[in-house]
Formats: C-alpha cells, sequence, structure tokens
C-alpha cells in the first residue's frame, strides 16, 4: 500500500463521532445537526427534472471534457459573475467540468505536485482536510497558514518568508473561507498573483461559497476577477474551483468545474483521462441549466440572510459571534475548551457542532480553531431558530 495513506489523519467527522461515542442526550429533544456543510434547502425543481429528462444519455459513454454546452454554460457563468470581458473564458481550453470539487481539489495536487523537489504546498489553517490529504499524498508537506481573529480570519501571506514561497509549489486559497467566513479580497488577490508569477507556483481556489453572501450589492471577488484587473488575462498560474453543491442546494448531483489557466488545465485533462472521473450526461444536463439560472440563487441567499439574521439576534448576548463575510458557517468563540462545549451541548440539547480544533492543526503550540466551533446553518429555519435557543439555554447555565 501507499506508505503516505499512513499519514493521513482521522477526518474531523470521525473525531467528533468519537467525541459523542457513549454520549445519551435527552429523548425529550430532536437532534439538530449543525455539523455537516450539507445544504438542505430543497434542489430546484427544473434541475431534478432536467435530469430526469436526459436519462437517456445513461446509454452512452460520457468524455472527460464534457460536452461544449456545458463548459460554455459555465463560462458564461463566470464571465457573468465575476464581471469578466466578453470571450475571456475559452470552453475549449479553460474549463474542465468535475464531479463535484472535493474531488478535483484532491485530483489536482496529484497532478500538480513534483515530488522529486521537496515540495510545499501552503493552506488556511483551519481548512477543508481535503487540501492536507491531497498534499501528502502528492508527495509534498503541507505548510499551515493560521486564520485568527487578529488577522481577520484570513492567512497573513506577509507573514511567509521568500525561502517558504521558493519552495511552495501550490497554495490552495478558501475564500469564502471554510469555517470562518472571511473573504480575501482583490488587492491580497493580486499580490498572490504577483508572488506565483515570481516564484513559480499555482494558486488552487476553492470558491465554493461564493454564492451565499449577505449583500446583494457586495459578492465576494474571484481569482480570476483580480487577475483580469491586473492584467494577467490568461490567468497564469490560477485555476478556480467551484460547484452546485452549495450555490444550487444540489450536493447530490455532483457537479463542478475547475477554470483557469489553459496550460495547467491541459495538463490536469491529461491526468483527468487516466483518473477515470467524467460527469454523466443527465448530470450535464442538469448543469447546464442550473449555470443558466440566477434566480433560484438569489432565493437561496434570501434564506440564509433570514437565518442568520434571526440565529445571532438570539445568541449575540451569550456568545462572541459575528456575522461571516460570506458562506453559511458561524465560528463563534466557546467559554469552555471546544471539545467540551461540543460534547455537553450534544448531551443537554442534542444539538451537535464542530469543535473548531478538529479542523485546524496545532502549530508551534498554536490551534486557531482552539476554543471555537462551526455551525452550519443549513437546516431549515425553525430548526436553526429552535437549535440557537438551545445553545442560548445552555450557555445560561455553564
Amino acid at each position: 500500500m501507499n506508505p503516505d495513506l499512513g499519514q493521513l489523519q482521522p477526518y474531523p467527522f470521525e473525531k467528533l463521532a468519537a467525541l459523542k461515542e457513549g454520549v445519551s442526550p435527552s429523548t425529550a429533544l430532536e437532534h439538530i445537526a449543525l455539523s455537516i456543510g450539507e445544504p438542505k434547502h430543497p434542489t430546484p425543481g427544473f434541475i431534478t427534472e432536467a435530469v430526469l429528462a436526459h436519462l437517456h444519455g445513461l446509454s452512452g459513454y460520457p468524455t472527460t471534457k464534457g460536452i461544449l454546452e456545458l463548459r460554455q454554460a459555465i463560462a458564461n457563468w463566470l464571465i457573468h459573475r465575476f464581471k469578466l470581458p466578453e470571450q475571456a473564458i475559452d470552453p475549449e481550453t479553460q474549463v474542465l467540468p468535475v464531479n463535484g470539487t472535493r474531488e478535483a481539489l484532491f485530483a489536482f495536487a496529484q497532478a500538480a505536485i513534483d515530488r522529486t523537489k521537496d515540495p510545499l504546498v501552503l493552506m488556511p489553517n483551519p481548512f477543508y482536510q481535503i487540501y492536507e490529504g491531497a498534499t501528502l499524498l502528492a508527495g509534498a508537506t503541507p505548510y499551515y497558514l493560521p486564520c485568527t481573529a487578529d488577522s481577520g480570519f484570513s492567512p497573513d501571506f506577509e507573514a511567509v518568508e521568500d525561502a517558504t514561497w521558493d519552495r511552495c509549489q501550490l497554495l490552495y486559497l478558501c475564500s469564502p473561507h471554510n469555517p470562518t467566513g472571511a473573504v480575501i479580497g482583490i488587492p491580497t488577490l493580486q499580490r498572490l498573483i504577483d508572488l506565483a508569477e515570481r516564484h513559480n507556483f499555482i494558486i488552487a481556489a476553492d470558491e465554493c461559497y461564493s454564492e451565499i453572501y449577505p449583500d446583494e450589492a457586495h459578492p465576494p471577488a474571484g481569482l480570476l476577477q483580480a487577475a483580469t484587473e491586473m492584467g494577467n488575462s490568461d490567468y497564469r498560474h490560477c485555476v478556480v474551483f467551484n460547484s452546485l453543491s452549495k450555490r444550487s442546494n444540489a450536493p447530490g448531483l455532483r457537479s463542478g468545474f475547475v477554470a483557469g489557466d489553459a496550460t495547467l488545465l491541459s495538463q490536469f485533462y491529461r491526468y483527468r483521462t487516466y483518473h477515470g472521473c467524467v460527469m454523466p450526461l443527465p448530470t450535464q444536463a442538469a448543469s447546464i441549466k442550473a449555470w443558466g439560472d440566477e434566480n433560484h440563487v438569489i432565493k437561496n441567499r434570501t434564506l440564509y440572510r433570514e437565518k442568520f439574521n434571526a440565529v445571532l439576534n438570539i445568541l449575540a448576548s451569550n456568545l462572541e459571534i459575528d456575522q461571516p463575510d460570506a458562506g453559511f458557517y458561524l465560528w463563534p468563540k466557546t467559554p469552555t475548551p471546544d471539545p467540551d462545549f461540543a460534547q455537553e451541548l450534544f448531551a443537554q440539547q442534542n444539538v451537535t457542532v464542530v469543535p473548531g480544533s478538529y479542523l485546524s492543526r496545532e502549530i508551534n503550540g498554536i490551534n486557531p480553531g482552539r476554543n471555537r466551533v462551526r455551525m452550519a446553518l443549513v437546516a431549515p429555519l425553525d430548526e436553526c431558530i429552535d437549535a440557537a435557543q438551545r445553545i442560548k439555554h445552555y450557555i445560561e447555565l455553564i
């Protein structure tokens, strides 16, 4: 077996299951899960109908590259969403459909890393654990960039030394950030693009939460947007990942894309022809419909806005908690150690949250997730309100 498998750490939800093992919450309260970032709003009917209408496509093999109509729909969406020039994205060379970004974020590192050169992969801390696993199995070393309140919950890139950038082959960005909701602005993105040019590394921007934000007039910026505004029209060193899971409440569709630097994508495409992950034709048909419609996305944001307003109104006087820049997570500071808080909250109120320290790594004695928990406001409004009231009651009894 691959010896690098031994470096993989338990997934946060494995640790959470162990934390809850043997704990029996009150049966008088229905369980409410604020732990997994799985959207619970209904998938729009036109998406499911498109899948059903194209089931005849199961009779043929799909291609790795996907059909042109899907790549064009993705290109159109990118141009519209991030205010790119017309024809700025070539669907033939700069877009590749993938079966959800989790798979692609992992696979990209396997194709991009040259393990013979003592590579580093930089990533935020806390982080989506796929970044770390992809790094280790690609033969690279993770380098964790702490995201703390002092840095606005984004990495302090200015604190990274040139010697580290020299060894960096891949920088994972997550903006909006999971779990803090912090958004990286265009000036910082452009600074990173300059660094990538100077030190010859790739920026892999996970933008899966980009369509969940509180202010319709101020959507989060994107990496390709930043590149365009600085004259990097061919997106050198830049690839972005996005999907329909959060945007369209379709996590089971497993539909996303990678877009950006055509040279990088040509090599990733070559890798994927051997990797064997292709998107079924009914999924492609439904994805075309989803990327082409914004009305359901606006309604989706309205639902999240209602939940944030309600939950923050209940908890603001009891927890150190703020409205995130974007995304659907809350990242409050806990009055007790985060594993204890999560375990006792489950025991007493039958509400599950994720200890922040499970989503981070301790570096130099500091774990950026310590004494915080992640709450995913994915349940219906009434459940989120019920959960917030239970959390409030639990805190008042501590």
